[in-house]
């Protein structure tokens, strides 16, 4: 939607898609998945989740007016998604390492 609205249009939907985002809700959305075992080409999936909500929260904030709490709630957990999964894009396991980079490239491009 954050391509699609104008600005203060997005801004307008997206308080009502997530009314309480600026408090970190819902608590899942906000908080990295958890990766237990990398070789597990299901399990692994989980760094390409995080990687991928990383970019999209990052792109989120960033339509969002500087004093708008969800930007600043958006901010602080795309940058934990990125810490939790960046590290294991190159982790030597074919089972994420032949894809995972893809999606830490839209991460890390602006």
């Amino acid at each position: 939607m954050r391509r699609v609205l104008p600005a203060d249009q997005f801004r307008d939907w997206f308080g009502k898609f997530m009314p309480e985002a600026g408090k970190g809700m819902p608590k899942r959305l906000f908080e990295p998945a958890t990766v237990t075992d990398r070789s597990d080409p299901q399990i692994v999936h989980l760094d390409g989740l995080n990687l991928s909500r990383a970019w999209c929260m990052r792109s989120i904030a960033s339509a969002l007016p500087k004093e708008e709490p969800a930007r600043k709630t958006l901010e602080e957990a795309a940058a934990r998604h990125a810490e939790a999964a960046l590290r294991h894009v190159a982790s030597g396991d074919y089972a994420g390492e032949h894809w995972l980079a893809s999606f830490a490239v839209y991460l890390l491009s602006r």
